[in-house]
């Protein structure tokens, strides 16, 4: 049955103007359909997202006063999207010459097992900063997570050591030219910091863990420590809470926004063949929603910006200074934002 809605044909693919062929690579959009200029439209256009988002972080932590590691964090999220968009722009494939099958969208065009690994060609430099930026931009939120109120000593050994990891996945990534090995080692390294940080979230913010029941009060009491009223451990206790469920909803959405687009982008790659045909019988623009790879970029770009929002409110969490900011998120469709409240930045122009 032919589509009903309104349409136009895909076009013919067509040489593109990035030439000669370096990519190890290649997805399930087809290749300059749209324009010479662009590989892969979709997967390019989807990359403004990380760029657009990152821009406005960096810019948010600036005007907020927010911890510079996570500037570096956000520009690492900004080179992902950068490096990305230029790589799917560049895109050099052959996949409009051979076709290839769908099993193998996303593994490299020659074996890592086969006897000629020697003469496949390595990564283009832009399909490496799309990649690797995405291990150095994690390895930094490690850091942020795995630093907070260590000594000098520690802090030193944990960049070092962390260093020498990136080092270690860009040379043997490298070698190996087998992108199953850069999606383990992120997945891995994004396994740790998010279960670090759901544990620090926890200890920090729950009030049995943090002693602020009233057995904790009058323990506290009989030791000659500082005790606070009732009316303000009761406060803090709402305040935290209250955060604490806010938190855990924006954790809960970011792994739905990680998941959902993995699970989409790898329907993209089983199906390909099939969802190719189905592009072309629905047309465009209506195709375009089916570029799963695209889903991904989108989807998972969104739950990266979310964990870094996390990890800043978290930290301003860490310091006791939860009564200087809060997040600004109405909506779950909105961008979330930690700022500084009112009052505080009032204080801050009469200061000054």
């Amino acid at each position: 049955m032919d589509w009903f809605l309104p349409h136009f044909p895909y076009p013919p693919a067509k040489d593109g103007y990035w030439e000669p062929v370096t990519s190890t690579l290649n997805w399930c959009e087809e290749d300059y359909y749209a324009t010479e200029y662009s590989a892969e439209i979709v997967n390019t256009l989807t990359n403004l997202m990380f760029m657009w988002l990152g821009l406005r972080g960096i810019l948010s932590c600036i005007r907020n006063q927010h911890d510079q590691i996570f500037i570096v964090a956000l520009l690492g999220y900004l080179v992902v999207g950068t490096g990305s968009f230029l790589f799917h722009s560049t895109l050099k494939c052959k996949s409009h010459l051979q076709p290839i099958p769908s099993q193998i969208a996303t593994t490299t065009r020659q074996s890592i097992h086969h006897k000629d690994q020697a003469n496949q060609p390595p990564p283009d430099p832009m399909q490496l900063v799309d990649e690797l930026s995405m291990i150095y931009t994690t390895c930094l939120m490690v850091y942020a997570s795995f630093s907070y109120s260590r000594s000098v000593t520690l802090r030193i050994w944990l960049a070092l050591s962390l260093t020498g990891l990136a080092v270690f996945i860009t040379l043997y990534y490298h070698y190996l030219q087998d992108p199953v090995f850069h999606q383990n080692a992120y997945a891995l390294l994004t396994v740790i910091v998010v279960f670090r940080s759901m544990h620090t979230m926890e200890v920090t913010l729950r009030p049995k863990w943090r002693h602020s029941t009233e057995e904790d009060r009058l323990e506290r009491q009989r030791k000659g420590l500082p005790v606070p009223t009732k009316e303000r451990q009761h406060y803090e206790n709402v305040r935290d809470q209250k955060t604490l469920n806010t938190m855990w909803f924006m954790v809960t959405y970011g792994l739905i926004m990680f998941l959902g687009g993995f699970f989409i982008w790898n329907l993209d790659n089983v199906f390909c063949s099939q969802i190719r045909q189905l592009r072309r019988k629905v047309g465009l623009p209506w195709g375009l929603v089916l570029e799963g790879h695209g889903w991904w970029h989108v989807m998972t770009g969104l739950g990266a910006y979310l964990y870094i929002i996390w990890g800043i409110w978290l930290r301003h969490c860490l310091n006791n200074r939860q009564d200087e900011y809060h997040l600004r998120w109405a909506r779950f469709w909105h961008i979330p934002e930690v700022v500084r409240t009112a009052d505080n930045v009032t204080q801050d122009k009469k200061s000054t």
